[in-house]
């Protein structure tokens, strides 16, 4: 099948979305592809049309389990046989993965970072008959990003098991320094390509506000503008609060952090997706691989950290290429917080070894010992117990990572897992002893095929349902056959993970690369002085600050930013703009139209023009603006 046929077979759609083909035939012809889309931007059909076009398995690396675990069920559903390796999994449960990786009729492995430079991956490599290897979140690779993990740096080192396979590698913002460090680290050879959207985003207007009271702003912009919306918080707390003082005033919201359980956040995500709650208040650990195209809203609440978020997060509005609004709203206190960040960010070298060896205390880790072992990390039990500074030892822990020490998973879901540890004659000789807890295992093995040679996933839930008893008494029995040494039970996790990527380092040999430390402290530095001056800046086209501090081709003022509204305002005269007003009002009159079709109508006045009467129109309450974006009287 060609990639037009496989896409409409697939996904449903007679045509690529813009970029997506050129990215397509650049792997197809095998070269090297730095891929740059926005979120939403369709970066998953770059690498799953053209390993399906394909013979071989996909290898796909992800440091993003929630993302990994989404697009391997998405794949599924479609019918295409998708596989998925991740911290946290069991000896065997990799084993068995990587088996059907190498063996099965496979498609695509998904697979953590950490994962591949562990002997068993590398052992089943060589039997895998790899078309391409896909890197998203690429920027991830560079110390110069607002991301880096050094587990990210192994890949480079793959390449050469894998010989004349191209890469692919996907982000959604980078600056031109970080697509250089990508491209280098990844060994692109001299054919490769990189390919950019362009930022333009001629329906998304950018504004900032410096406002007495947040709360009031807030509210004032949902009220004035329909539809749905994301309302972007620093803090877990925050996000209920504001989501409370929404609902207070009649808004239909909800909140959403890393700190709910899987399937909470599996709900409210739903929910919002659905349009069943319209506003989502969140922190940023929302978003990532969502696709909703009418999102009319997107408000900061607090200052974002650096550009490259800011875009990435404002970007989920108005993906339909319909009027949407991208709010970012600050107080002269919160610059100054942000500016003295740094040292907070980026914890002296006495620190760092403090916190280490506590981690490692509290973990019950030897010296020397750990490497590739997972271990539950509750950080606010953990900095009580040793009567650390919560936001201080976060932040140490996210650099001990960047050292390359261990991963952390904040957000980790693991369903329970089950496999017996017993032969078959021991078992019919312990169901007879035991009759009470022959039926639970019955159904483990009707339900369950290879149970007794590898971890089998179990949903007590479900094996509730067919052995028609409550979830509860399963769970016990479950527990009853782990104790008698039936079975290996291991009930399921929503706990945060610490992964051990290195022995935990003796006291006179702990070191940490302290040049490279202080220069991604003076990178993080920039960042803030850049996202400071993006906000204080009244002057100019925002769109077009953006696009210059990723280094983009240069593109056309947006002319609908706050900027751009207040610079185009002195060359509209009372009398054009009582025209302008006139004709919209004709055009209008009672029934809603699109705005599209108010440009077309008015062709010959420019549309900066038209944007602003009807921006004024709007805020005077004598238009009114529904779900879609269209307009009518009032």
């Amino acid at each position: 099948m060609n990639i037009n046929d496989i896409l409409k077979q697939y996904w449903g759609f007679d045509n690529f979305r813009p970029l997506q083909e050129e990215i397509i035939n650049a792997v197809m012809e095998g070269k090297d592809t730095l891929a740059l889309l926005p979120t939403g931007g369709g970066k998953s059909v770059c690498f799953q049309v053209p390993a399906l076009a394909k013979e071989g398995l996909c290898l796909v690396v992800s440091p993003l389990i929630a993302l990994m675990k989404d697009q391997v069920e998405n794949l599924k559903q479609k019918g295409i046989p998708a596989l998925a390796v991740y911290s946290g999994m069991s000896f065997l449960e990799v084993k068995k993965t990587l088996q059907n990786a190498a063996y099965g009729n496979y498609k695509f492995l998904y697979v953590s970072p950490e994962r591949l430079e562990t002997g068993l991956f590398l052992e089943f490599l060589p039997a895998m008959n790899i078309n391409l290897l896909a890197v998203d979140e690429a920027h991830c690779i560079s110390q110069w990003g607002y991301d880096f993990r050094p587990t990210y740096m192994r890949i480079a080192a793959l390449r050469e098991q894998l010989p004349g396979v191209p890469v692919l590698a996907l982000t959604a913002s980078a600056t031109k320094t970080v697509q250089d460090d990508i491209c280098e680290k990844l060994l692109f050879g001299k054919t490769q390509q990189r390919l950019q959207q362009p930022f333009e985003r001629p329906n998304l207007s950018y504004s900032v506000f410096n406002v007495p009271s947040k709360q009031n702003k807030l509210l004032e912009i949902l009220k004035n503008v329909p539809g749905s919306a994301i309302v972007y918080c620093k803090s877990r707390k925050h996000t209920k609060d504001i989501a409370d003082l929404l609902q207070m005033h009649a808004i239909n919201a909800d909140h959403y952090h890393a700190g709910l359980s899987n399937a909470d956040r599996n709900l409210r995500q739903e929910n919002w997706i659905n349009n069943n709650t319209r506003v989502i208040v969140c922190t940023n650990a929302f978003g990532m691989g969502i696709d909703k195209p009418d999102v009319r809203t997107v408000v900061h609440y607090d200052v974002p950290d650096c550009i490259e978020n800011y875009y990435q997060e404002a970007g989920r509005a108005g993906r339909d290429g319909k009027r949407a609004y991208a709010v970012l709203l600050y107080s002269d206190r919160e610059l100054q917080d942000l500016q003295q960040q740094s040292e907070l960010r980026f914890p002296n070298e006495a620190e760092l070894k403090n916190i280490y060896t506590a981690i490692m205390n509290h973990l019950q880790i030897a010296a020397g010992t750990g490497e590739g072992m997972s271990y539950d990390l509750d950080i606010a039990a953990f900095t009580s117990a040793f009567k650390l500074n919560i936001l201080s030892a976060s932040y140490a822990i996210k650099a001990l990572e960047q050292e390359g020490l261990f991963s952390f998973n904040e957000v980790f879901f693991k369903p329970s897992s089950v496999v017996f540890t017993t032969n078959r004659e021991e078992l019919e000789e312990f169901e007879k002893n035991y009759p009470a807890l022959e039926a639970i295992c019955k159904g483990l093995l009707r339900s369950y095929e290879g149970i007794f040679d590898f971890p089998a996933t179990v949903y007590e839930t479900q094996l509730a349902k067919f052995l028609r008893m409550e979830t509860e008494a399963v769970k016990t029995d479950l527990k009853k056959l782990h104790d008698h040494g039936i079975i290996n039970y291991t009930p399921q996790k929503d706990k945060p993970q610490l992964t051990l990527l290195l022995n935990r380092m003796y006291a006179d040999n702990y070191s940490i690369n302290v040049a490279g430390y202080l220069k991604r402290k003076q990178n993080f530095e920039q960042r803030v002085a850049a996202i400071i001056n993006y906000i204080k800046k009244e002057t100019g086209c925002r769109s077009k600050m953006i696009a210059d501090y990723f280094s983009a081709s240069s593109i056309e003022t947006c002319g609908i930013c706050d900027n751009c509204i207040r610079e185009k305002a002195v060359y509209l005269s009372i009398d054009e703009f009582q025209n302008i007003a006139g004709r919209i009002t004709q055009l209008v009159k009672e029934n809603y139209i699109p705005v599209k079709q108010i440009l077309e109508q008015l062709n010959g006045i420019k549309n900066e023009k038209i944007w602003k009467v009807i921006d004024f129109l709007l805020a005077e309450k004598k238009l009114m603006v529904n779900k879609q974006g269209d307009v009518k009287n009032v």
